[in-house]
């Protein structure tokens, strides 16, 4: 058996490309992978404002104790200029978001002043209090945003401060999905006796929406080599990745593995994890091929594990492997050495911080343990049983 850091780095060195480039309006790129580092074309914000409504004035005029009564000479919305000067004893009301006009450094918030006609009274506070300066966010010229970025709410709202309303992204990964078997009916159609309906290209196909890619979801292929054959080698012509799920085990039924040994190239690994062990990784020409295991949990763990970090790495990704961190079990969790289990698990808050407990019983086709989980409870190779009160490693659902 290889050992699940293993596989992943065998995995990521046959991903030695990135996808093609595009330009997209900012609005559509949520999710997607910037390609090139963005540099800001100018300060932001491009000139000193105010940072609240309230009253600029030359920070000579603050008094030192008490109160001071200035001659209010103009008011200034949001979106306009002063033209003029402020002179010693005068003062602007000015808006949240207004240019500061020539002579003033200083806002006082309007809460903090008595107003009486065209004066004003102030108190005393820090000179420079409230203003916003040129460029404080960002810099003229300064690299606002990595290349292998995925794009956030906040990474767009950065990009059309900038003026922005086209952004230049990594092209979606095409991953091909199809499911394999007799024994799989498709949703929505009779069941035969001995069947089960299918329901991992769903998982799938929402897993790789979920990482960005774009999921052609190609069906249930029957188990005919001929058959297979050819869906497999048209689904390789039209995706960067092909993914299948079930048939790769030591049935004599289990025709992946033969089939993909006569059009391509594969590796068959049995990988020390719990669930998921049974694992097919190759090409089809230059295309990728998973063989994933049929079981509905092994099928999603071993797509996080294997699967997403190489179509992330396509996709020119920075980051490719998503956080983890330690919490508390409250629970004993039994474990074998000699391989990494993954426990599916609720993570909350509590007393000790972090702490997380199992979903109940976590069989490799016990499709509710990922529904009622939101993180995935990580026991490494070298590790036995866990007791109560130790820390685990946790990696949240990041879909």
């Amino acid at each position: 058996m290889i050992r699940v850091q293993e596989g992943q780095a065998h995995i990521l060195a046959q991903v030695t490309s990135v996808t093609p480039p595009e330009f997209i309006p900012i609005a559509q790129a949520l999710g997607r992978v910037l390609a090139d580092d963005l540099q800001a074309p100018f300060d932001v914000p491009p000139s000193d404002n105010s940072a609240v409504d309230g009253y600029a004035l030359g920070s000579a005029d603050i008094p030192a104790v008490g109160r001071a009564t200035l001659h209010v000479i103009a008011d200034l919305p949001a979106g306009s200029l002063f033209e003029g000067f402020v002179k010693a004893g005068q003062a602007v009301r000015i808006m949240t978001g207004a240019p500061m006009p020539a002579g003033t450094a200083t806002v006082i918030p309007q809460e903090l002043v008595e107003r009486s006609g065209e004066a004003v009274s102030i108190p005393t506070v820090a000179k420079g209090a409230n203003v916003r300066l040129r460029g404080e966010d960002v810099r003229a010229g300064a690299v606002v945003i990595q290349s292998g970025t995925g794009l956030r709410p906040q990474e767009l709202g950065l990009i059309a401060s900038l003026g922005l309303t086209q952004v230049l992204v990594r092209q979606k990964v095409r991953v091909a999905i199809l499911s394999t078997g007799d024994e799989v009916a498709e949703p929505g159609q009779p069941r035969r006796p001995g069947q089960i309906y299918d329901s991992n290209r769903f998982s799938l196909r929402g897993l790789v929406d979920a990482a960005g890619g774009v999921a052609m979801d190609l069906g249930i292929v029957p188990d005919i080599r001929d058959e297979l054959r050819t869906r497999l080698f048209d689904a390789s012509c039209a995706a960067e990745i092909v993914l299948t799920s079930g048939g790769v085990s030591v049935g004599i039924y289990d025709l992946v593995k033969d089939v993909l040994l006569e059009i391509g190239g594969i590796d068959f690994w049995q990988v020390a994890m719990q669930p998921g062990r049974p694992l097919a990784v190759g090409r089809i020409g230059e295309t990728l091929f998973f063989g994933l295991p049929g079981n509905p949990v092994a099928s999603m763990l071993t797509f996080m594990l294997f699967v997403r970090p190489a179509l992330w790495k396509l996709a020119g990704r920075r980051e490719i492997f998503p956080p983890q961190f330690t919490a508390v079990a409250t629970e004993p969790l039994r474990k074998k050495t000699g391989r990494r289990e993954f426990k599916r698990g609720i993570l909350a808050s509590g007393p000790q911080g972090w702490e997380v407990r199992t979903t109940g019983p976590q069989g490799s086709g016990i499709l509710t343990s990922m529904v009622a989980g939101n993180c995935l409870i990580i026991i490494e190779e070298d590790r036995g049983d866990v007791r109560p009160g130790e820390t685990v490693l946790v990696e949240p659902f990041w879909f």
